[in-house]
């Protein structure tokens, strides 16, 4: 595995010493030429857009809320082309990849198209959801992600080797082998009669927004990314349009030569930054395409001028403007919770924060379908209908989905477009943060439902990223297992973490944004013996933070973890907001909390004298 070069470790010293925010631009300055970017036909387009101080002036009137499921639906989504001819990849500059082959090119289909298709295509069923057919498929053995075939390539010499934080999560390769594997990619698609093409952006703000094309076989595959990514409104958009970043997804290809290639498996996910392009083998599952594209973000944005803050993390707004964040993993309820008919919904998984406020990545959201009911989760049940997009959810005989029967997985999933949740945000920006929300997922039963952290520490468990791993989302997990995930997401957190943390740090300073933990795992015991959160008392904790009446009650010092609980919240049980006197013994509480702070002080160390601040002083105390 490679180590970051001499270079990368002097110029993160250089973060620690002058700051984030100074860096970054002197990043940006070195990487005028990357791939990143924009474009004059990028930049030519915003300049045509109306200016986030319009979008603000209609956010913050908060009438938005009540009429914006209007603004886009399934019949205002139309740019449709379907090119034929032995110069049809060459029109839409696929050429340029030594893409020719396929003489029917299906570029970004309507809602309605992409049905026909799938059906005619019989790549799936139709899922008889209660509010609606809808397509269901399976992706395979990979029913997740996986983790360890994500590779990325190390250009000696270039902006992204000095830059990445090369570890087991960022993996290098080489650029021989991603070229032998796209040209294995462009020969898999040269041999196909049709291939289906969507251009489309990542980012809601137009002046930060990047282009991305993805290229597929199937349908379905096109369904995906139509519903997560940011559609074009005009077919003036795909006009000359060029593309900042390619993913060739060949997923029924697989790399047969993984072995020479010194991969791990015959499935492969590579990135190449300068080149501008991924390619992706062996794997069906959506959340490929999704999740590599927001690495992508999470390497960009901080390195621009003025820097960005990428946040793994969901987002919404209240009638007056006040916007909360909610950072957490997969099946921590991060999609679940920001899903509130009281509020509007900004996205529900990855934004942007930057000088102007917050912004969506994406056009759409990936929630899981375990246990889903309309009484626990109502607005993701009810986004289920046409349009929709099931994945590797059980049917009934009778053709209905049954999100109880989890014996083909337990990472069901559901994408949908935004504009199935009622009362969506429609601009999908809104200003600075009022609240953010840590979720954790307490495998050992151990944290308050709810606890205030001072700034320091929320720094620390920020940093900590404390949760547990929720059994499917990731291959081979079968039960949660406790886990700390830097910057509640460091799975796709491409630079080092201290650069994500002082750019946060020096947000929630301007801004002044108080920070709260919420745990939805378990209370009464571990897991194995106590009993799991419920999401009404999640969602009544949270209630209270966004009405503000947490801020009035009386807390007092966890004895290890020195946060502020509150002693009483209305519509909470006092003795679940006293973690402890949920468990019948006493002292085995304080044992499996001494157990647990012992982790995170362990964990920490990797952190220690990293950063503008070193906040272990912030953490639990034995």
């Amino acid at each position: 595995m490679l180590a970051s070069t001499p270079a990368t470790r002097m110029f993160l010293k250089k973060a620690v010493l002058q700051g984030a925010k100074t860096t970054a631009r002197a990043l940006g300055t070195q990487a005028s030429s990357s791939v990143w970017t924009p474009s004059p036909a990028l930049s030519s387009f915003q300049a045509k857009q109306p200016s986030f101080q319009y979008y603000q002036q209609k956010v913050w009137k908060s009438t938005v809320a009540a009429d914006t499921a209007k603004a886009e639906s399934r019949d205002t989504y139309n740019v449709s082309q379907t090119l034929k001819g032995t110069d049809a990849c060459k029109k839409i500059g696929l050429d340029k990849i030594g893409i020719t082959g396929p003489t029917t090119i299906h570029r970004n289909l309507t809602y309605q198209e992409l049905f026909e298709h799938e059906k005619a295509n019989n790549e799936g069923v139709v899922a008889k959801a209660e509010y609606g057919d809808t397509f269901l498929v399976s992706t395979g053995k990979y029913t997740g992600r996986s983790p360890k075939d994500k590779w990325v390539v190390y250009n000696e010499g270039s902006q992204s080797a000095e830059n990445f934080d090369w570890n087991d999560i960022n993996q290098a390769t080489t650029p021989e082998v991603f070229e032998e594997l796209n040209e294995k990619a462009v020969e898999f698609f040269n041999s196909l009669d049709r291939a289906y093409v969507f251009d489309c952006y990542v980012g809601a703000s137009p002046k930060s927004r990047k282009k991305i094309r993805f290229v597929h076989e199937n349908a379905w595959q096109q369904h995906f990314v139509t519903n997560m990514f940011i559609r074009p409104a005009d077919p003036s958009e795909l006009d000359d349009f060029e593309p900042d970043f390619t993913v060739i997804n060949a997923c029924a290809k697989t790399d047969e030569d993984w072995e020479r290639h010194n991969l791990h498996s015959e499935t492969a996910v590579v990135f190449n930054i300068e080149e501008g392009k991924a390619v992706i083998f062996g794997t069906w599952y959506g959340g490929e395409n999704k999740k590599g594209i927001f690495s992508l973000m999470n390497y960009a944005l901080p390195l621009s001028d003025p820097p960005q803050l990428p946040m793994h993390c969901s987002a919404n707004v209240g009638k007056d403007g006040d916007v909360c964040l909610f950072f957490g993993l997969s099946g921590t309820g991060k999609t679940t919770l920001s899903a509130d008919p009281h509020r509007s919904l900004i996205g529900d998984d990855e934004h942007g924060w930057d000088e102007d406020g917050i912004y969506n990545f994406e056009g759409g959201c990936y929630a899981k379908t375990i246990n889903l009911s309309e009484k626990t989760e109502p607005d993701i049940y009810r986004a289920i209908h046409t349009d929709a997009l099931l994945e590797n959810v059980k049917l009934n005989p009778d053709g209905t989905p049954d999100y109880f029967d989890t014996s083909i997985t337990e990472n069901g999933r559901v994408s949908y477009p935004i504009f199935h949740i009622d009362g969506y945000l429609k601009e999908q920006m809104a200003g600075h943060p009022n609240n953010i929300i840590f979720l954790s997922c307490d495998a050992f039963g151990v944290l308050p439902p709810v606890a205030k952290l001072s700034a320091g520490e929320a720094m620390y468990h920020f940093m900590s990223g404390y949760t547990a791993k929720v059994a499917g989302t990731e291959r081979g997990i079968k039960e949660p297992v406790a886990t700390f995930s830097t910057c509640f997401g460091a799975a796709f957190m491409t630079l080092h973490p201290s650069v994500y943390a002082d750019l946060l740090a020096k947000k929630l300073e301007e801004h002044g944004t108080h920070v709260y933990l919420v745990n939805s795992g378990w209370a009464g015991g571990p897991y194995g013996e106590g009993d799991r959160m419920s999401i009404k008392t999640t969602r009544t904790c949270i209630d209270a933070i966004l009405d503000g009446s947490i801020q009035h009650t009386e807390f007092q010092k966890h004895p290890v973890f020195g946060f502020d609980v509150p002693v009483a919240l209305d519509g909470v049980d006092p003795s679940i907001l006293d973690i402890k006197s949920t468990w019948k013994d006493p002292e085995a509480y304080d044992e499996q909390a001494k157990k647990l702070a012992s982790m995170f002080i362990e964990n920490f160390k990797k952190y220690e004298g990293k950063g503008s601040v070193d906040y272990t002083q912030f953490g639990p105390q034995l």
